[in-house]
């Protein structure tokens, strides 16, 4: 029993000890692998972008399909993050003919991105591109366009234009409307092809698909938004297609009807015009004669068209994108009667919860339609009351419109609410409440001394800011009753000592001066202060104390005689012209003398006259200016028209207030609307390419209405139990329409359905290409089997690629999707019984190689890397194209700088250049003209009050100098600046670049004259090769100095900063901390220039500098810059 015990024993700790030894070897393996992974993890964080990118290469050049994924897809993320990535262009090209269909879509969506920067590589892979047009995979032929238009050469317009005609005809709805968008690049590329892509146009114009529609307006809109008899006969088809359409689609669509309409119809808004359309009176009314013939004139009946529009637009003001919304809205306010325009309020009121940048688009908007109607938002007042929350700008905007809506009704509620803002932080915005209530009291004769004697209680406010906006606003609210407040021109006339914003001090002195005669004892008073702070005041103030002194010369000569002619006398010599020229007039005017004339009697009528009081608008009603009503025939009277009215609601024109490019103007309403017979579409009886249906036949379409109210319910649940996350917007399901070819192969049911839908809204638009379904039909006939092995197999293909375009293309409506469902059911019976009789099975097609050797030539390495630049000024110029350093370079990168200058010199000043005023400063970045070329930015502006055209550069010299000039401006407006590169080539001397500075009527002579620091470059070297190099340049080639460098700043980056303040050169690491080094090349010859400074006390006191380089002049001229630069404190 013992031993058994012992044997048990013994057996256990053998097996306790095997596990034991088991678990270190499997501890020692896990650390060895996780300190592998480790390991891997860190070389791969540590990588240089360049190490990457050879990594990412090598995948791509790699045998396995795998791998060259993989690496696509780091690539494409890359793209995404905005890193750079056009190195990997030769390597990711080669993959352009790939047979894995996910790696060709991503080499597509990389090449989209590059093939305008990688033109020359991108060209090479041309032949690829059209072989991939043929591809049976709609969306490799939708890509491989999108790459062809993209590549902006145009030796290959004519490959660009044959491949868009043929998309154009594609079977896929998504790559008809790749066409559409390949129109637009074509039309910038080569604007001389408008007439043939015109045909492309009209073309997809009558194509059914609404994922088509979209893409083909906005060509429209760009190549030829002036053929509107392009839209005639696709006009009703494009309204009934709207709903259905995609978001973006949708705002292009109705911005176009929009200009189409005001073109086509008659104006619902003429005075006193009735509508017909409703017109319930019984059969035995009668009306005298003549009113009868009046009402005959006055008759209005709305043309069905117009009313379709209308009609079609509505539901979109459900929908959840901001754009749709607000594009509906605008054409409401631009087409609709004014009866019916209010159907738009609550949509846009509900756009008020989206953000703020919405906000401000909308609240800009509903600003300038509550000018003209206030009773549209009246009821929703309380939506623009202003929150804590809001931003400046919305609140302003919440102002402007509830001080639109101001009536007698609600003033007091609004007024109690300005109360509140007044008290606001935001000084801007209580500014803005003081004018608001300002226009409240004079459009409101009720409340206006309500709100006078409110701004009065605001003259003791604290706030310096409110104070004075209330001087200004009181000064505009007395001009409409001045008889009846001369007791609050005395209060504001005690608050002149204490104001000190220069609106209000003037406004005070305006009032003075206008109303002398009733404060005769103050007004001279106030002048007396004026005179003694005349010298330090503001323009402004001093322009309204002349006037005052001029008002009292002529009301009260004998106490201000003396005044008056003390602040003429300083006037006459102040700096300001505009002073000095009116102080001289108002001397000459006041003054009798034998100069005087004969304006010297009228002296009193001219100063003195009555002034009418002003009118307080609103910011968004704007200055109103006269124009003439050029666009109508019949119109030959002048019109006033405010500011913003100019502008379509909805646009960047009209948030602007300023016509922004691309901006098309509506037209006027025709005085006599055009022939709606235009409209009219013949349609031919649809000829029937199939054969007759296997199975059972489908039932006979009914003549309700495409959108029929009964309908609407059964449409909702369709496509709700379809596809559950459908947009709201548009409520269709469209993506069978944008993922399977089928659609057109039925295009005759198809046609039947669109031609129902036409009927429906009391139209006779039908099909018009009978034709050309007769020649499908025929070879259909001819091809047989092979037809319908084709038509199968792109049938796989589209319901495999459906899925992964379903999230991006829109969705065909119900009723469409139910009649094609059937057809299609119909026609694959109908395969599958052909295929089971033949069952001939296929042969390998031959794969195609990658790329032929004549097809692509790889990219020549770049063995001279642009070494000399710094790690900043890369990222700087990351994916510019800059002219290569010479191989013969063995600098090493730069150390990066921290500190670098900009000082701004007087090119030309605005009195000498008539209002032209020029500044430049150097960069001290790598001139994009040529390594030898230094880089110098220019800023010019315009100081006068009218615009300057075709500002360029005009005679240079002297010659030999190299100057490059920057692009010719045509046009600078007053107050603008715009800033501009040059290059010039200095040789290395500090010799003045002469040249003119013209615009259209002047020409000014200018010069730039560099400092001897610009002329270099940085260099950088390590402290081993500084010193070899220190070596061989001494003797003639060394220059030295002692300085007295200031102590406030001895650090090293305190030196550096003050070095680099005079010259452009790198800072080289040193291993004493006394010795500073610095190493540069001159820009033009590469000559290398070294400067040691050694901070260790010389004997007679001071640091020694040092300067080595060939250039022995520039060395002395460099020498004194520094030696100024390091003594200043």
């Amino acid at each position: 029993m013992d031993a058994r015990l012992l044997s048990f024993r013994s057996e256990a700790a053998v097996a306790v000890r095997s596990a034991a030894v088991s678990a270190e070897h499997l501890q020692l393996s896990l650390k060895a692998h996780l300190s592998q992974e480790e390991r891997t993890l860190t070389l791969s964080a540590n990588k240089s972008p360049a190490d990457r990118n050879e990594d990412l290469k090598e995948m791509l050049e790699s045998n396995k399909e795998s791998q060259k994924l993989e690496a696509m897809k780091r690539v494409v993320g890359l793209i995404a993050k905005g890193k750079n990535a056009s190195e990997l262009f030769p390597a990711v090209v080669k993959n352009v003919a790939s047979k894995n269909i996910e790696l060709k879509k991503l080499v597509y969506v990389y090449l989209v991105r590059y093939a305008e920067e990688q033109q020359d590589l991108a060209l090479l892979s041309i032949s690829t591109f059209q072989r991939a047009l043929k591809d049976p995979n709609q969306l490799i032929r939708a890509s491989a366009l999108r790459v062809l238009s993209s590549i902006r050469v145009s030796i290959i317009v004519p490959i660009v234009m044959l491949a868009i005609k043929e998309a154009a005809a594609d079977l896929s709805p998504y790559v008809r409307k790749t066409s559409a968008h390949a129109i637009q690049k074509l039309y910038s590329l080569d604007p001389e092809q408008k007439e043939h892509l015109i045909q492309v146009i009209e073309k997809l114009l009558k194509d059914k698909s609404t994922l088509v529609a979209g893409s083909v307006v906005m060509a429209f809109e760009e190549v030829c938004p002036d053929r509107i008899d392009l839209i005639h006969k696709n006009y009703r088809k494009l309204c009934n297609l709207l709903v259905d359409v995609e978001e973006w689609g949708q705002v292009v669509i109705i911005s176009m009807l929009t200009r189409y309409a005001r073109t086509q119809f008659a104006s619902p808004w003429r005075e006193g015009a009735v509508f017909v359309e409703n017109d319930d009176k019984t059969f035995y009314d009668s009306e005298p004669e003549g009113k009868k013939e009046e009402a005959e004139a006055k008759a209005y009946a709305m043309d069905p068209d117009h009313r379709l529009l209308l009609r079609n637009t509505k539901p979109l003001l459900q929908s959840r994108n901001t754009a749709v919304v607000m594009a509906v809205a605008q054409l409401y306010w631009h087409l609709a009667p004014k009866q019916e325009v209010s159907v738009v309020t609550k949509s846009l009121v509900r756009l008020l919860r989206s953000h703020r940048e919405v906000q401000y688009v909308v609240l800009q908007n509903i600003a300038t339609m509550s000018i003209q109607r206030k009773g549209m938002f009246e009821p929703f007042m309380k939506s623009f009351y202003v929150r804590s929350t809001d931003n400046t700008h919305i609140k302003t905007l919440k102002l402007e419109i509830l001080t639109n809506l101001a009536n007698e009704a609600n003033i007091s509620t609004i007024l109690r609410e300005f109360q509140t803002y007044v008290k606001s932080q935001d000084k801007a915005f209580a500014a803005a409440t003081i004018q608001a209530i300002g226009r409240c009291a004079t459009n409101i004769s009720e409340v206006t001394d309500t709100c006078l004697n409110g701004l009065v209680l605001l003259l003791s406010n604290r706030d310096e800011g409110v104070v004075a906006e209330s001087v200004v606003v009181i000064r505009k609210l007395l001009l409409t009753q001045p008889a009846q407040h001369g007791d609050i021109i005395k209060h504001m006339a005690k608050l002149f000592d204490k104001i000190t914003v220069p609106m209000a001090r003037a406004s005070i002195l305006w009032l003075m001066g206008e109303y002398c005669e009733r404060v005769p004892k103050i007004a001279p008073d106030v002048l007396r202060k004026i005179a003694k702070s005349f010298t330090a005041e503001e323009d402004i103030v001093k322009l309204q104390a002349v006037n005052l002194a001029a008002k009292l010369y002529l009301t009260n000569s004998k106490q201000t005689k003396l005044l008056t002619q003390y602040i003429l006398n300083l006037g006459k010599y102040d700096q300001n012209y505009d002073i000095r020229d009116r102080t001289r007039f108002i001397r000459q005017l006041i003054v009798p003398g034998d100069k005087s004339g004969a304006l010297n009697k009228y002296a009193r009528r001219i100063l003195l006259a009555p002034k009418p009081a002003p009118v307080l608008q609103s910011a968004f009603k704007g200055t109103r200016r006269r124009r003439i009503c050029a666009k109508s025939a019949n119109c030959n009277n002048l019109r006033r028209l405010a500011d913003r009215d100019r502008f379509q609601l909805g646009t960047l024109s009209h948030s602007l207030n300023s016509k922004a490019a691309g901006y098309q103007e509506l037209s006027d309403w025709p005085a006599v609307a055009p022939d709606q017979s235009v409209r009219n579409v013949e349609v031919l009886e649809p000829v029937n390419e199939w054969a007759p249906p296997v199975g059972k036949a489908k039932p006979p379409k009914s003549d309700d209405k495409f959108y029929s109210d009964e309908d609407e319910q059964d449409e909702a649940s369709e496509s709700s139990s379809d596809d559950s996350g459908s947009s709201g917007s548009s409520g269709s399901s469209e993506a069978s329409e944008s993922a399977s070819d089928k659609e057109d192969e039925s295009s005759d049911e198809s046609d039947k359905s669109s031609a129902d839908s036409g009927k429906s809204s009391g139209e006779s638009e039908k099909s018009s290409d009978g034709s050309e379904r007769r020649k499908k039909s025929a070879a259909k006939k001819k091809t047989g089997k092979a037809q319908v092995e084709k038509c199968h197999a792109a049938d796989s293909d589209s319901e495999q690629s459906g899925e992964q375009t379903s999230g991006s293309s829109t969705r065909s409506s119900s009723s469409e999707s139910g009649s094609d469902s059937d057809e299609l059911s119909a026609a694959k019976q109908q395969m599958n019984e052909v295929e089971s009789k033949a069952k001939v099975q296929k042969t390998a097609e031959k794969e195609v190689s990658l790329l032929d050797l004549h097809d692509f030539f790889p990219a020549p390495a770049n063995t001279s890397e642009s070494s000399g630049l710094s790690s900043n000024l890369l990222a700087d110029l990351e994916g510019l194209s800059l002219s290569a350093v010479s191989s013969s370079s063995t600098t090493t990168p730069v150390t990066s700088r921290s500190f670098v200058p900009v000082q701004s010199y007087d090119l030309l000043h605005h009195m000498s250049g008539k209002g032209l005023s020029a500044k430049y400063h150097f960069p001290r970045r790598p001139c994009l003209y040529g390594s030898g070329t230094v880089a110098v930015q220019v800023t010019l502006s315009n100081c006068c009050e009218r615009p300057l055209e075709e500002i360029h550069v005009g005679e240079r010299g002297p010659a030999g100098l190299q100057i490059h000039s920057f692009n010719t401006i045509e046009r600078l407006d007053p107050e603008a600046s715009v800033t501009v590169s040059m290059g010039i080539d200095f040789n290395d001397s500090t010799q003045a670049a002469n040249f003119q500075l013209c615009t259209k009527e002047e020409r000014f002579a200018v010069f730039i004259q560099p400092a001897v620091g610009e002329l270099l470059t940085p260099c950088g070297l390590s402290e081993t090769d500084f010193c070899k190099e220190q070596s061989q340049l001494r003797g003639m080639n060394e220059t030295s100095a002692t300085v007295a460098v200031a102590t406030n700043d001895m650090s090293g980056q305190g030196v550096a900063r003050r070095v680099l303040s005079v010259a452009n050169v790198g800072a080289v690491a040193s291993s004493e901390s006394h010795l500073h080094r610095f190493a540069a090349r001159t820009v033009s010859s590469g000559v290398l220039v070294l400067v040691l400074l050694d901070l260790k006390e010389e004997p007679g006191g001071g640091a020694k500098l040092t300067v080595n380089t060939e250039k022995s002049v520039m060395a002395s001229m460099l020498l004194r810059d520094l030696k100024r630069a390091l003594s200043q404190a």
